[in-house]
């Protein structure tokens, strides 16, 4: 089992989800056999998860569009971005770091940017009440 911490629930399903996968790929190239996880599972238990957890994780689909952006792309070759998030992967305490690197211009201008990938703004309206 991978002891990452995670900054937020969906990217640490994210990262579940990967990490499981390369698991399993590890383990059919030596020859041990398949892993008991179904194929595409990421290795929690559906009924165990809560409502709102089952609210904040995003699509296998919607996380591609995110390496398909060009925008995030062109953000990410900021070497001061890269630097930040550098920094949070590493961090004990991420949900500290991360309300800081909030305040950050820059940090805030990539979680717009994949927020507004993930979740449009039509989306977003749809949720509002008037």
């Amino acid at each position: 089992r991978c002891s990452l911490r995670s900054c937020s629930v969906p990217c640490c399903r994210s990262h579940r989800e990967r990490c499981a996968a390369g698991a399993r790929r590890e383990k059919e190239a030596s020859g041990q056999g398949s892993s008991s996880v179904p194929a595409g599972s990421s290795g929690v238990p559906e009924d165990i998860l809560s409502e709102e957890e089952e609210q904040d994780r995003v699509p296998p689909q919607k996380l591609q569009l995110l390496g398909e952006s060009e925008e995030l792309r062109a953000l990410l070759q900021n070497p001061h971005l890269r630097q930040l998030l550098l920094a949070l992967e590493q961090a004990r305490d991420k949900s500290s770091l991360l309300r800081q690197l909030m305040q950050e211009p820059l940090f805030l201008e990539f979680a717009d940017c994949c927020l507004g990938i993930v979740e449009p703004p039509e989306e977003k309206e749809n949720l509002l009440p008037e």
